[in-house]
């Protein structure tokens, strides 16, 4: 299963979001190291709107999915962008 796929299937069971995105954007680093490709699933954002986030702070919900996604952070996830919101709420996607 990729890492994406194995976000996303985590996301549905702890969120039950109304709606979700989850999108690689490895390739748009491709250079930023020495040696790094774009290759991979190094670089992922999450867009999500649940009722679970109803009332948490913007920092509160980024810690709820940091954990929910720890095992792919610990297996080399190197950056997670997340855009959380509950609905009713104004999002930029």
């Amino acid at each position: 299963m990729s890492m994406k796929s194995s976000i996303a299937g985590k996301l549905e069971a702890a969120f039950s979001p109304e709606r979700l995105e989850v999108i690689n954007e490895s390739h748009m680093h491709a250079g930023h190291q020495p040696g790094f490709d774009g290759e991979g699933e190094t670089h992922m954002r999450i867009r999500i709107v649940s009722a679970a986030f109803a009332g948490m702070s913007r920092v509160a919900r980024h810690r709820a999915i940091n954990d929910v996604v720890k095992a792919e952070l610990d297996a080399g996830l190197h950056a997670l962008a997340v855009e959380a919101a509950a609905p009713g709420e104004p999002v930029r996607w």
